[in-house]
């Protein structure tokens, strides 16, 4: 498995809290979305914090790793660009699905325009691993991956959160990013416990953790990175860092930004965390044993399979398809609803005159 650096404390840099974040002290590190950076024109900010030995992590969002179709070349030559550009020392991406539909299914591809879980199944996680494998060749620094948030459970899966991660570590040495405001998200909307994934996961494998904020809405937990972070997400924070000191702790947030007093007081509530908390790790036996899958075999079929679940999904979620077997229906119409949310904040920052123009 390959080390990663110290990378200390950082923030999510994005345009519109640029200034705020160059001024901010004692910041070690910034992760960029990939994405909305041209390697050629990075934005000034960015240069002007590299120049200060800041580093620059860049965070990919559609890859879509944990699809069913292999990672696409060109977005993986993209990624990697920027990686060189920005003289990163790795690269992240989430472990989600971000389209359906295609060759596999016989049917249109559908963009999600957000990251959807995997199932944790068998099959999923062949079809994971052999797509992180063939990223972890095309890139030139190492991969971490991200858990992420949930508001909608699969039917049928085989394996809790952190065995999941942990036989994805085990079978592809792949680094992991682990957000804690996620974990709490799927604490609340699907009854999962933090504190059962952190002892399954393989902690040693934690490249950098994120911590953000979210809101309760109705009895569901929305992960927005919009509002402040909440106690129980550095209570996350404080378990994980009784297990292993991460090697880096980063605040994101992506709208609502507020002052650059109020981001200071947040990170200067993370380190107090990680400082309270710092005591030797326990020591760990290494991973749980798991059950022998034999030699390795095609993802033909898992593919198949996997591409036809996550169309279905897709389909009811943004193209009014029917509710598939197995799921709620009531949690998939407020996942279809935070969808449409998505879309509809995107398009009003970049054509805010549409709704006067529509009526």
């Amino acid at each position: 498995m390959n080390s990663t650096p110290r990378l200390g404390i950082g923030i999510g840099w994005r345009p519109e809290i640029a200034t705020a974040v160059e001024a901010l002290a004692g910041i070690d590190w910034v992760e960029a979305v990939a994405e909305n950076l041209c390697p050629g024109h990075l934005p000034e900010s960015l240069v002007r914090l590299r120049e200060r030995g800041v580093t620059v992590v860049p965070h990919g969002v559609s890859l879509g790793l944990g699809g069913a179709d292999r990672p696409d070349p060109r977005r993986l030559a993209d990624l990697a660009e920027r990686a060189e550009a920005l003289g990163s020392p790795l690269v992240t991406e989430h472990i989600a699905f971000v389209r359906a539909g295609g060759p596999l299914t016989a049917s249109p591809t559908l963009e999600a325009g957000h990251l959807l879980p995997v199932p944790r199944t068998r099959d999923a996680l062949r079809v994971l691993c052999e797509n992180i494998r063939i990223a972890q060749d095309c890139l030139p620094v190492p991969l971490a991956v991200e858990n992420i948030a949930a508001l909608i459970a699969w039917p049928d899966e085989e394996l809790s959160e952190g065995r999941f991660l942990a036989e994805l570590v085990e079978r592809t040495g792949v680094r992991l990013l682990i957000d804690v405001a996620n974990l709490h998200t799927n604490h609340v909307n699907l009854g999962e416990d933090p504190a059962k994934a952190l002892d399954e996961l393989p902690v040693e494998a934690i490249a950098y953790v994120h911590v953000a904020g979210g809101v309760e809405r109705e009895g569901v937990w929305h992960d927005t990175h919009a509002h402040p972070v909440t106690r129980p997400v550095l209570d996350i924070l404080a378990e994980l860092r009784s297990r292993v000191d991460p090697p880096g702790v980063l605040l994101e947030r992506d709208d609502d930004f507020p002052p650059g007093a109020e981001l200071a007081g947040e990170l200067t509530r993370i380190r107090e965390t990680l400082t309270m908390t710092s005591g030797p790790p326990p020591v760990r036996s290494g991973p749980a044993p798991r059950p022998d899958d034999g030699p390795p075999r095609s993802t033909g079929t898992a593919r198949e399979r996997l591409a036809l679940s996550q169309a279905a999904l897709l389909s009811a979620l943004v193209a009014g398809g029917p509710v598939p077997e197995g799921f709620d229906p009531r949690r998939l119409r407020t996942q279809s609803r935070a969808l449409t949310a998505k879309r509809a904040g995107v398009v009003a920052k970049v054509a805010p005159e549409l709704p006067g123009i529509l009526g």
